[in-house]
């Protein structure tokens, strides 16, 4: 007996060939994997170039009009190094002798700190302080003048950093000396006080600049402004620049609760998800209008259109289509045109049918009827004006 050879067959695979369908997912998913990842090239691309830059009023990293990174800079570039203090026990512990502690307004402080920034070894800056905070800081030295408005003034003494200035322009209350050990400077008239005042106390030396802003990139550049801040500012290798609005507390929202790049992440992931919304939701091509299958006449369509709107209990759109049709076809009637304003269809129709203005307007442009019973009577009396219009 014999027997045919034994021959090998292909193997069989349900589903077709795996690499075929492997080719034509690829083939489906590359459009899709090409925007994720040009998104997150581009997200990748914003955060590296993305400058760090502060937005606080006067920041020494704040590069806008109110911001100080023009001063900070500049006394970068001279060797002085600016470091940003955040908090009081920050400042107390960074302030030791042989480094400036700049204080930007010291309205936020309360007695503690006052109170524990004057007992620093370090030299004090003050820009545009609170009187009782200037007195108790200068050994009351120095106070709170009477200054108003702004003005431009030389130095009018005899302190080295304020005769290199020769002039500046300032916008504070001024400071007065009330002891002799303080030097005032910058003084429109002796009764207002000067815009830049100092005094010794114990070991370390306090100035004061009365307005704050003189500071900011928008005015810096004012006068001998600059010449003034660099010199009072840059006598130590270390500057601590400390502004104690930047430790008032705010209201935690959830938003405070996520990372820095959480903003940035939610906006690409908005992106990709639109991406992805447009990809398949992509147009097939323009809207064809196709005849239907069937006819349906205008009567039909209108009887189905009055029972949805009885079915939601829409009176008030029915109401409104009904007044809308006379108020077409009897100004059409009446010659008038589609763009005429109410007051002008209302006055034709007074006219026309010698009912007053004030009837018709109820009837077209009245309040939507409460019931059905209303709006019946509504349609019968709209049909009624309807009749008694002809055409002119």
């Amino acid at each position: 007996m014999s027997t045919a050879p034994l021959v090998a067959s292909a193997p069989v695979t349900l589903g077709g060939d795996p690499r075929a369908r492997a080719r034509s997912g690829w083939r489906r998913a590359r459009g899709p994997l090409l925007i994720v990842g040009i998104l997150v090239l581009v997200g990748l691309l914003a955060a590296l170039l993305r400058p760090l830059t502060g937005d606080e009023p006067l920041a020494p990293d704040n590069p806008a009009p109110d911001g100080a990174r023009a001063l900070a800079e500049v006394l970068g570039r001279q060797g002085v190094e600016v470091v940003e203090i955040a908090t009081t026990a920050e400042a107390v512990a960074a302030a030791t002798s042989g480094v400036t502690l700049l204080v930007v307004g010291t309205y936020p402080l309360d007695t503690a700190d006052v109170t524990q920034l004057a007992a620093t070894s370090a030299d004090l800056v003050l820009a545009g302080p609170e009187d009782s905070h200037l007195r108790t800081l200068t050994d009351g030295a120095l106070e709170t003048g009477y200054a108003f408005g702004t003005r431009t003034v030389g130095a009018g003494c005899s302190d080295p950093d304020a005769t290199a200035a020769e002039t500046v322009t300032s916008r504070g209350w001024g400071l007065i000396a009330t002891d002799e050990r303080a030097t005032v400077c910058f003084a429109a008239a002796d009764d207002e006080g000067g815009a830049y005042g100092w005094v010794s106390v114990g070991t370390r030396r306090v100035a004061v600049l009365d307005d704050a802003a003189m500071l900011s990139n928008r005015h810096i550049d004012e006068d001998g402004t600059a010449a003034l801040a660099l010199r009072v500012l840059g006598r130590h290798p270390t500057l601590l620049w400390f502004r104690p609005t930047a430790q008032t507390a705010p209201e935690v929202g959830m938003g405070d609760l996520l990372p820095a790049a959480a903003g940035p992440l939610f906006g690409l992931l908005a992106v990709l998800v639109a991406a992805a919304a447009l990809w398949r939701g992509r147009a097939l091509g323009r809207v064809v209008a196709e005849p239907l299958p069937v006819a349906v006449s205008s009567v039909e369509t209108t009887l189905g259109r009055g029972r949805l709107y009885r079915a939601s209990r829409a009176r008030g759109h029915a109401a409104a289509s009904l007044r809308a049709g006379t108020a077409l076809r009897t100004a059409a009637r009446l010659g008038l045109s589609r763009a005429a304003g109410a007051t002008e269809v209302i006055d034709a129709l007074a006219r026309a049918t010698g009912r007053s203005t004030a009837e018709i307007a109820s009837l077209l442009y009245g309040p939507p009827p409460a019931d059905d019973t209303e709006l019946v009577a509504l349609a019968t009396a709209l049909t009624q004006l309807e009749s008694e219009v002809h055409p002119t």
